[in-house]
């Protein structure tokens, strides 16, 4: 007898589209407005200095200091939101205890996706969406912005903020690093990076990446 795994009846999975949120009801929940996302999107870049197929899923406290983040590659373009969920729970299981036991939460976790195309929703956005809404209510976060970086500059779904400074494959701002002086040298693509003080793990060029703050 061969005992094994049974997948339940595809009329019991629950459907794919149910799992996005598309752009109405992303301004329905309330998202909570950045003070200043430039400087919150210039921190990330200057920390992870992501490349066109990363995310990076920060946790900042109500004055917008990033309290940790981590970034990842993304290995599915067309992604359900289940796999969003899971691939962002996990991260933030990885950088930050939960907040389950709060009667409310204060701290907020925001999530910048990279990629080549320029401004604008596409098509995997919603996924993504539907997958940091859920991610949050799991491990006790707010629900945060929603932000895109691309080579022509980045944008804030939902609203009507963005600029041409940072960007995919552009330069660090010195003045996102106040504590250091300065970012260190950036690797060569396919050159292992060298660890950042204070930092978290370090690994080849597009494997995660995390960072605490001190």
């Amino acid at each position: 007898m061969t005992v094994g795994f049974v997948s339940p009846p595809p009329a019991e999975t629950p459907s794919r589209a149910g799992r996005v949120l598309e752009p109405a009801e992303w301004a329905a929940a309330r998202i909570p407005l950045l003070r200043s996302p430039r400087e919150l999107v210039t921190g990330l870049h200057a920390r992870h200095r992501p490349g066109p197929a990363t995310s990076v899923v920060a946790v900042i406290d109500p004055d917008e200091r990033i309290v940790a983040s981590a970034s990842f590659s993304r290995a599915n373009s067309a992604p359900d939101g289940w796999e969003c969920r899971n691939v962002l729970l996990s991260q933030l299981r990885r950088i930050v205890p939960h907040d389950l036991r709060r009667r409310r939460p204060s701290r907020t976790a925001v999530l910048l996706r990279c990629g080549e195309d320029g401004p604008g929703r596409r098509d995997e956005d919603g996924a993504w969406m539907w997958g940091l809404r859920d991610a949050c209510i799991l491990h006790g976060l707010r629900c945060g912005a929603y932000i895109t970086l691309t080579r022509t500059g980045w944008q804030v779904l939902g609203e009507d903020r963005g600029g041409r400074r940072p960007y995919v494959g552009g330069p660090v701002a010195w003045s996102a690093w106040p504590e250091d002086g300065g970012p260190e040298d950036g690797p060569e693509d396919g050159a292992p990076e060298k660890s950042r003080p204070g930092g978290g793990s370090s690994g080849p060029s597009g494997t995660r990446r995390s960072t605490t703050a001190r």
